[in-house]
């Protein structure tokens, strides 16, 4: 991880679960972090904890609506002015509606694609297009995606979901194949976690929270923190190395 020391990495939903966790763990490891989300109290909260423990790297909290492409840019080009440029894009935050495929709203689907697909996309471009600007061939783009990516769950209301998630997949190993292409060696990552204790579940069932607490206290689920470490081995690799796709799930999980 020295090579990334006092470079700038862009987490995505920093404000909680995995995003925050990965913001912590690049900040412990000397990396300058711009941390987003669409309320940033809980990141400025988290940077004041990453400068009272002392850590060598820095979090910057950054107010930004992923669903709102005007937003993204105008995040990048702050980042642009301010930080020269992006060397990691995280691409974390996603989000759930519970909105099945045969009676689900149109504006939740509306919701899931913008922010899991289109936000994601639109941050891979333009954070590709930071490095380029400046020469940068040693760049990484980490997508957060899901076991859900790979898989459809027997729950109707992740079906929905679950087609964004697939479009990960799918977008991450085009875009390493576009990256070849382009003939640089920025690489390109999904990291697909199953089961993790966030509070994911109860946005989901936001209406029966004792559904959601259900759906973190049958097994011994991934924390947030696992997966965070994943992300750090990934950027650790020697540069010869590309990590597609780093599938991980609870010992316990069964699908």
């Amino acid at each position: 991880m020295e090579r990334w020391r006092d470079r700038l990495a862009l987490v995505t939903g920093a404000s909680g679960g995995i995003g925050a966790a990965v913001a912590r763990a690049l900040v412990q490891q000397g990396v300058k972090v711009v941390g987003c989300a669409r309320t940033v109290g809980n990141i400025e909260e988290l940077a004041a904890e990453c400068r009272s423990a002392g850590y060598p790297g820095t979090l910057i909290p950054y107010r930004c609506d992923l669903s709102n492409e005007e937003d993204i840019l105008s995040m990048f080009s702050a980042i642009r002015s301010q930080h020269r440029g992006v060397d990691i894009c995280i691409n974390n935050a996603g989000l759930a509606r519970p909105d099945t495929l045969l009676s689900g709203s149109t504006s939740g689907w509306k919701d899931m694609f913008n922010v899991n697909v289109l936000a994601l996309s639109i941050c891979t471009r333009e954070a590709y297009q930071s490095m380029k600007e400046r020469n940068v061939d040693d760049g990484h783009i980490i997508n957060i995606n899901s076991m859900s990516g790979h898989r459809v769950a027997p729950q109707s209301v992740t079906h929905f979901y679950s087609a964004t998630k697939y479009a990960v997949t799918a977008l991450t190993e085009g875009l390493r194949q576009e990256l070849l292409e382009a003939q640089t060696h920025i690489r390109a990552t999904c990291i697909s976690p199953g089961l993790v204790e966030t509070q994911f579940a109860f946005k989901l069932h936001d209406k029966d929270p004792e559904k959601a607490a259900a759906t973190y206290g049958h097994i011994k689920c991934l924390k947030p923190e696992d997966v965070a470490q994943a992300v750090i081995y990934v950027l650790s690799t020697p540069p010869h190395v590309q990590i597609g796709d780093i599938q991980m799930r609870p010992t316990e999980q069964m699908t």
